[in-house]
């Protein structure tokens, strides 16, 4: 679904990304982790259209997608969200999603002033969009709250709900857990669980809770410094002797060594 290769991004003298090359499968929940500083978030944001690389190449669906915008990319299938929430805090819960999807007629003055018909049924369509999403999310008792009013982790399940209203290729999702008590953040699991089992979404989070890293994601993709260090299954990934170091800033000899005291 996204091949990325040979990918730099520089800002002046820091290499913020440094040659990475990553695949991600169709149909699958890719994890993308690493330390403070690893380049995944850039990564995450060349990938999703916020930033232009200094070279390299980006395919979405075998297309070129190489510094597109995120409203190209949107229209491509292409959706994200954010690790802080943007929600319209003053449209409620139901209004929110129907916010979403694009050109509607009611968007445009001449069909609002003469196809009033046109308005409303497509109004009614993107509605009931909205109130299956609702249930698909089980949270129909904040359907009509101000979503600025909800808390956390409800606005990371709008966010989400938010990316099924429309064709989703792909849903690259920014620390999805941040903030999030345990028990929402099971419902958000549950949630994504169901779309790429149920209907067969594509994923890719940047997340550092690895308990909800290793429930969800394989393959998981390890960034440390601009590049790729390492991709497999989370338990293997979690106990290769470079990730640790990476994590850590001495492996896994070291720390026995220093446990076992001087030789």
């Amino acid at each position: 679904m996204i091949r990325v290769e040979d990918l730099h991004l520089h800002f002046g003298g820091i290499r913020a990304v440094d040659g990475a090359s990553v695949n991600i499968a169709k149909g699958s929940i890719t994890g993308l982790i690493g330390p403070n500083g690893a380049g995944k978030s850039t990564l995450f944001n060349v990938i999703a259209g916020l930033y232009r690389p200094t070279s390299g190449k980006v395919w979405l669906d075998g297309e070129d997608v190489t510094g597109l915008s995120p409203h190209a990319l949107f229209h491509k299938g292409l959706l994200r969200t954010f690790q802080i929430a943007h929600e319209f805090a003053s449209l409620t819960v139901r209004e929110n999603l129907m916010m979403v999807p694009a050109e509607q007629p009611g968007e445009v003055l001449w069909d609002a002033w003469f196809k009033p018909g046109r308005v409303r049924a497509r109004e009614a369509e993107v509605r009931a969009r909205a109130d299956e999403v609702i249930d698909f999310l089980e949270i129909p008792h904040v359907a009509d709250e101000l979503a600025g009013n909800l808390s956390g982790g409800q606005k990371k399940l709008l966010e989400l709900g938010r990316t099924m209203m429309v064709d989703a290729k792909i849903v690259f999702l920014d620390e999805v857990g941040a903030g999030v008590n345990r028990t929402l953040l099971n419902t958000i699991g549950d949630a994504i669980l169901r779309l790429n089992r149920e209907r067969g979404y594509t994923f890719c989070m940047v997340e550092h809770d690895m308990d909800f890293i290793g429930r969800l994601c394989d393959p998981v993709i390890v960034m440390a410094e601009g590049k790729v260090l390492t991709v497999g299954h989370p338990a293997e990934v979690m106990k290769n002797e470079a990730v640790i170091e990476a994590y850590l800033g001495r492996g896994l000899k070291n720390r026995k060594a220093s446990a076992m005291g001087p030789a």
